[in-house]
């Protein structure tokens, strides 16, 4: 059977699960046996999460039937839209998703957005069940002063750009001074700091965007400060994504090892993966710097979120915040 996971429909258009009159539903609608029935489940969200409670389903029970509803055209949610575009082993799970789109027992309808075409109750009136799978819909405001600046965005709005979200393609990020400023250290906001220093030549064997491509082609930016509030021990990002930071090319890391005094029992006590985090970064802290000239990854701790406007490290044009509730 060709596969379906790529159709997309207007509520409108499509009869088959248009919820029936409140008058001719009776109330024992919602009450089935897998024995007697076929249970109809609607999973609202295309990401991770919805196709595998799609797989969850159609695994565990074997008369289930499950639609699955996108607000975009195509599936797969930050698979497809938020993983950084040089990991591509982390999308290779799209495979599973297609495999379990393409079941008989599962169809896939993208362009429905629900509150807009139909609303959760007709949902619930339809289908025995309803499972809403969605991502977040907007990023979360830090409530600094200079938030609203001009080449201020949130890492959301930054990284659906560089891998097509149609929502963020129009962005259009200004690179043409020599240092970004990112607010938060976690894995996106090394993500976003790898892009923005990786040599154009790099990315182009990778599936990132074309408009995006030709703008970092003409990049400027030079140094990248990713910025915590908290100290070293604190930070979210994990080893490997620290790995390619420290091995980029054409880059070096700066790090201040007076950020590391005092800390060298407490980072012998760590579980071992933060032991051996912090290990590498004290190592890079002290290690010298070669003499050829790099661009700069630089990470600044116990900094408070005083906003782009009161930033104390030079001026920077472009800022990046994570949308946390603290950076």
């Amino acid at each position: 059977m060709a596969p379906r996971c790529w159709r997309w429909w207007h509520w409108s258009v499509w009869p088959r699960t248009r919820p029936p009159a409140a008058r001719s539903t009776p109330s024992s609608h919602l009450q089935f046996s897998t024995q007697e029935q076929t249970p109809q489940i609607c999973v609202v969200g295309s990401g991770p999460a919805g196709f595998y409670t799609a797989q969850h389903l159609l695994k565990h029970h074997a008369r289930a039937h499950v639609d699955i509803y996108e607000k975009q055209l195509v599936p797969f949610g930050l698979v497809r839209f938020g993983v950084a575009p040089d990991h591509p082993e982390v999308k290779n799970v799209i495979n599973t998703f297609t495999q379990t789109a393409r079941s008989d027992r599962c169809a896939f309808y993208g362009s429905v957005v629900v509150g807009r075409d139909v609303t959760v109750p007709e949902l619930r009136a339809a289908y025995h069940a309803v499972v809403l799978s969605y991502g977040a819909e907007s990023h979360q405001t830090l409530e600094i002063p200079g938030e609203e600046l001009p080449g201020v965005f949130s890492a959301r709005a930054f990284v659906g750009w560089y891998n097509g979200l149609p929502e963020n393609r129009e962005l259009a990020p200004d690179l043409s001074c020599d240092t970004a400023v990112i607010l938060g250290q976690g894995n996106v906001a090394l993500d976003v700091a790898r892009i923005l220093l990786t040599p154009p030549e790099h990315l182009e064997k990778t599936d990132i965007t074309e408009a995006a491509l030709g703008a970092l082609r003409q990049s400027r930016v030079k140094t990248v400060w990713i910025v915590g509030r908290r100290g070293p021990l604190q930070v979210a990002f994990t080893i490997k994504e620290l790995r390619e930071m420290i091995h980029l090319p054409g880059t070096r890391p700066v790090l201040d090892p007076a950020d590391f005094s005092g800390l060298q029992d407490r980072i012998k006590e760590a579980p071992r993966p933060r032991k051996r985090l912090m290990e590498l970064l004290l190592r890079t802290a002290t290690e010298k710097p070669g003499a050829e000239e790099a661009a700069r990854q630089a990470l600044a701790w116990l900094l408070g979120c005083g906003g782009p406007a009161q930033q104390p490290r030079g001026p920077a044009r472009l800022f990046l915040g994570l949308g946390e509730a603290g950076c």
